[in-house]
């Protein structure tokens, strides 16, 4: 899972959410959102649109997805969490707690470059290659001026990309 901004002139940000099957290189679920919206809010629409022609096994993710939501969530469809947490991240043994999400901060506490090795942490970085890739091809701004026009901007630009000329 991951998130980039798209500049739009005067207006801020676009940001958009994607799914990638790291295997395939390919955008298995695309979200479109303003800069208001925070990058973890959007794991479950990713995750359900995913999940529509893909078996998901394992979410990669950075510290924008660490919530004990997103965690339970995963957990409840079977899916392993590879979500970086927060460094001072804790969990008080008190109180019943995201049981999942404190499996991996205890993980990542003990020791950090094994939790990366042993999740394939590093292949989080298939999905920066998609947005350099992206940027590349279509530059970084949008042209059109209300919000719902810059998604469809978005997601025509994306869509014609993977149009095959006959």
């Amino acid at each position: 899972m991951a998130a980039h901004k798209w500049n739009v002139r005067r207006k801020g940000y676009l940001k958009i959410h994607v799914a990638i099957d790291i295997r395939k290189k390919k955008i298995v679920s695309l979200d479109v959102t303003s800069e208001e919206v925070y990058d973890g809010s959007r794991l479950k629409k990713l995750i359900d649109n995913a999940s529509e022609n893909n078996t998901l096994k394992k979410v990669i993710a950075d510290g924008a997805y660490d919530s004990k939501e997103n965690f339970q969530y995963l957990s409840d469809h079977d899916i392993e969490a590879s979500i970086k947490v927060r460094k001072n991240s804790t969990y008080d043994r008190s109180i019943v707690c995201c049981h999942p999400r404190k499996i991996v901060v205890l993980q990542q506490q003990k020791n950090f470059e094994k939790w990366k090795a042993k999740v394939s942490y590093g292949s989080r970085g298939t999905a920066e290659t998609v947005f350099s890739s992206l940027k590349r091809m279509f530059g970084e701004y949008v042209s059109a001026k209300k919000f719902p026009n810059m998604v469809k901007e978005i997601k025509t630009s994306l869509y014609n990309m993977f149009i095959v000329e006959k």
